[in-house]
């Protein structure tokens, strides 16, 4: 295990009905005048946002309204919040919303009080301060609730990329299960397979001797390959989607990710695609990991192979160990096709003349420097025979 630091102050409302306590918990964390951040649809038909804005005036706290995100986040939004919090004096962001409201309030709240480019951050510059964010979550998926994370599409050359910082934490989450049980089966299914491709990206590891994480992992994978289904079968089940919501914040607020490195291909590879053809992040990685899994099993046949056993019951070979990697990333595949996943380019939209763009993109675009990965070093030609294999 490597040497490591970890702080994760983010202060967690877990439960039914608890967003009527929003107005509450901004105050106790000094928001006096707060950007109400949201997508729209969902948040607005379904009364939430009416019960955010009551909880915020009982506790006279004034606000302003910032709609409009939408997946896939883009930079456009987050500039014009960022001019709103300058002008208005907005002390407190609030985030209503899944992964990409969370991700925008974040972007807003690091450039709302910096001089430059808030895109610097996503080039690589860490995130120190920002305004303080809170979160109500509506969809299990990206973590981003309890992360120091965000990735935003920069629409001048689409590029999807990342930026990171204690700075980005949330100062608290509210995790309502119940908000998510309108979610349609696709949307639900999309977000369990990106917590299962953040507890991969952190398996997928070259440190050794890491069997507290490991065991970690290995039972927060379990756990969605156990509830995902009941959810995907009956949407109001409670306790299911309130195991797959706690699983999705502790799978990328790095409690599992500790003293270890990481690898993130999966992550790189797929934001090429969300970016170009504007797909669920969640079904382009259902594509996207099964092929690198498979291009990179060579460099540990031994870390897929004890993935295999450890969560998907596969019979260990120990003549032939590959054989029982093979089967795990195949019961992989199977179960993201259980879920109603999509299985190859097609399905996504994509076409096989880009591949060799989107190869490029993903590892010269916007100051990249050519490969990618933290578990095998990938260059160009190796990104665009992965993106092969999904075809």
């Amino acid at each position: 295990m490597d040497n490591f630091t970890f702080y994760a102050p983010t202060y967690f409302v877990f439960g039914k009905d608890t967003e009527k306590e929003a107005g509450h918990y901004v105050k106790r964390f000094g928001g006096t005048k707060v950007l109400l951040h949201y997508g729209g649809g969902s948040v607005v038909r379904s009364g939430l946002l009416e019960r955010v804005k009551a909880s915020l005036e009982k506790e006279g706290i004034t606000y302003t309204e910032l709609g409009g995100v939408k997946p896939n986040p883009r930079s456009g939004l987050v500039y014009e919040g960022i001019e709103i919090c300058k002008k208005e004096k907005i002390d407190f962001i609030l985030a209503v919303g899944g992964g990409s409201t969370i991700d925008s309030s974040k972007a807003i709240a690091a450039g709302a009080v910096y001089d430059g480019d808030f895109w610097d951050y996503y080039q690589g510059k860490l995130v120190e301060q920002a305004l303080p964010v809170g979160t109500i979550l509506t969809i299990s998926a990206a973590g981003s609730e309890g992360s120091p994370d965000s990735v935003i599409t920069c629409e001048d050359g689409m590029y999807k990329r990342g930026a990171t910082g204690e700075g980005l934490r949330p100062r608290f989450s509210i995790l309502n299960p119940a908000l998510t049980q309108t979610l349609p089966p696709y949307q639900t299914a999309c977000g369990i397979t990106d917590i299962m491709a953040h507890l991969y990206e952190r398996y997928m590891t070259n440190t050794q001797d890491v069997e507290v994480t490991d065991r970690m992992i290995e039972a927060l994978m379990m756990t969605m390959i156990h509830e995902g289904p009941k959810v995907i079968a009956d949407p109001n089940d409670y306790q299911a989607r309130a195991n797959i919501m706690w699983a999705g914040m502790m799978a990328h607020n790095n409690s599992c990710g500790v003293g270890r490195t990481q690898d993130w291909t999966s992550h790189d590879v797929e934001h090429e695609l969300s970016a170009l053809y504007d797909c669920a992040h969640g079904a382009g990685l259902a594509v996207v990991m099964p092929a690198v899994m498979t291009y990179n099993m060579g460099h540990n046949v031994m870390r897929f192979a004890q993935a295999a056993s450890r969560v998907w019951g596969c019979p260990m070979d120990f003549a032939h160990p590959e054989e029982t990697a093979k089967a795990g990333i195949q019961a992989f595949k199977n179960f993201l096709s259980s879920i109603g996943m999509p299985e190859n380019f097609r399905e996504l939209g994509a076409r096989e003349e880009d591949i060799e763009k989107l190869a490029h993109a993903a590892c010269w675009g916007d100051v990249r420097n050519g490969t990618l990965g933290g578990f095998v070093k990938l260059n160009e030609e190796d990104v665009a025979n992965i993106y092969r294999l999904m075809l």
